[in-house]
């Protein structure tokens, strides 16, 4: 099994509890270049808040985009639009990367800005 198979795997295993919890998603995806994030419904059919380090405004206050202070920021901005769209408590479906670097980077920051996950 290669690399992509592997997370693909932890990918499906995380959305199946996701979805039996029935909770509000806070969906990300990483680039080495780039960070996403999106907010999605319980019944995953429509998306209530993203970012990304593709986005003019979040670009332009980076130097690079693809490190662990881009993802903080993304964290934050989510965490402010999630809740601007009435959402506090989501699951985190970290789409089978595992924990550590920027992903912990923009979870911490969600957390702090005011999100419950």
């Amino acid at each position: 099994m290669d690399k992509k198979q592997s997370r693909m795997k932890r990918a499906l295993k995380l959305r199946s509890k996701i979805k039996s919890l029935s909770a509000t998603r806070l969906s990300i995806h990483k680039t080495p270049q780039h960070i996403y994030a999106q907010v999605i419904s319980n019944d995953g059919t429509s998306t209530l808040a993203s970012v990304s380090t593709t986005q003019a405004d979040i670009k332009a206050s980076l130097k690079n985009t693809g490190n662990i202070e881009a993802a903080a920021l993304v964290g934050k901005f989510i965490a402010e639009k999630a809740i601007a769209a009435g959402v506090t408590v989501v699951a985190f479906d970290r789409s089978g990367f595992k924990y550590h670097g920027r992903v912990k980077a923009l979870a911490d920051a969600a957390r702090e800005a005011g999100l419950k996950f």
